[in-house]
């Protein structure tokens, strides 16, 4: 005979059963959670973000440390850049400017003084233009940021697109001559093809506007955002933003065509990994039609290392355009960095070398989110 205490039928924990009192079913009262249950209730993508935005915030502030060290490092006397080889001669001339600039101050004093200012918004004041560094990045960034935008975008479209129809047309005569254009896009300097392109489209042909970023007669339009295309947008002057694309369209395509090139290689190489799956092999069996398999299963994997590729390029294309700006006379960020360094202004130098670490930083980021958008395992992971 069994024991009623050991018999799981006579449990009413283990046995849930109709209740005489009630007439419900009864149920097994659950217990408090573990400790590592209530711990999963945040989505794992938001504590990933959360870990990748405290990663930054320490990155940044070793970014600061690295360009004011380096900067510090460069040979050359910022006094003899700035006043000359005649005021050397003159100690007191000398004295004077150091301890106006802070230069009379040991290292590690000037770093501190360099950090608060940070903290406070402040850049500190070029040498050289005698403004505020923060106010010279605020008029020089958006004309870099609006023309490398725009050459990752045309990169990204016809980059991934010559990529896709490549591995499509695998060992045809269009996958021969895509990979040779792209080889020729990676091989041709920038700079000799700035030149090219300036003197053929403008000087020769004409059918392209000169330097700048808009006519001069326009004026440009009210700033918003510091882009001109944006800006003559909101303002509702087309005319303006029919000058300000037409000059985009050159330095653009010229940016671009390094980064179609590696696109395309690229694309190629991670759809033609693609296309070999098993369960591309199972949805062509299954009859889907073409156009699904492409976008819903093909694209969706190859887009992971496709991100990865555009973001590192647009960093690239950010602090990369120094050469370009200096031939098509672009009032951006390199032609900055390039007179800062020139003439030793070590406050605009390591203002430069903190906006170009923090955009890297936030492509990083942004590149990080798309992970999770496009991939479901970062989101469950």
């Amino acid at each position: 005979m069994s024991n009623p205490a050991s018999n799981p039928a006579s449990d009413p924990a283990s046995n849930p059963g109709p209740n005489p009192a009630s007439g419900k079913t009864l149920r097994p009262e659950r217990g408090p959670e573990p400790a590592r249950a209530r711990r999963r209730g945040a989505h794992p993508l938001a504590r990933f973000l959360i870990r990748r935005l405290l990663t930054a915030v320490l990155l940044a502030c070793g970014i600061t440390l690295v360009t004011f060290v380096l900067t510090n490092l460069v040979p050359g006397d910022p006094v003899a850049a700035n006043l000359g080889q005649r005021a050397l001669g003159d100690p007191a001339i000398v004295a004077q400017w150091r301890a106006e600039h802070g230069l009379d101050k040991p290292l590690w004093e000037q770093y501190a003084l360099h950090l608060q200012g940070l903290l406070q918004g402040d850049f500190g004041t070029s040498q050289q233009s005698h403004r505020p560094v923060g106010q010279d990045l605020a008029e020089y960034v958006p004309a870099t940021l609006e023309l490398a935008g725009a050459a990752i975008l045309v990169s990204l479209v016809l980059g991934v697109g010559f990529g896709v129809v490549a591995a499509l047309r695998r060992d045809r005569l269009s996958d021969h001559l895509l990979r040779v254009l792209s080889l020729v896009g990676i091989s041709v300097p920038t700079f000799w093809l700035a030149l090219v392109a300036f003197y053929v489209f403008f000087y020769r042909l004409q059918i392209t506007p000169g330097s700048g970023r808009v006519d001069p007669a326009l004026g440009g339009a009210p700033p918003v955002t510091g882009l001109q295309t944006i800006d003559a947008l909101l303002a509702g002057r087309w005319d303006i933003f029919a000058s300000a694309a037409g000059h985009l369209v050159t330095p653009a395509l010229v940016l671009a065509l390094y980064t179609i090139g590696l696109l395309t290689r690229f694309t190629r190489s991670a759809v033609l990994e693609v296309l070999g799956q098993d369960y591309v092999r199972a949805a062509r069996a299954k009859g889907l039609p073409g156009r699904v398999i492409l976008f819903r299963y093909v694209l969706r994997s190859a887009l992971v290392p496709i991100i990865t590729v555009a973001g590192l390029a647009f960093g690239s294309l950010l602090s990369g355009t120094v050469l370009v700006e200096a031939i098509f006379a672009w009032p951006g960020i390199g032609q900055y960095a390039y007179k800062s360094a020139t003439t030793l202004d070590l406050p605009a130098v390591m203002g430069v070398g903190l906006v170009v670490g923090v955009v890297y930083l936030v492509i990083n980021l942004i590149v990080d989110v798309l992970y999770g958008v496009i991939d479901p395992r970062v989101r469950l992971q």
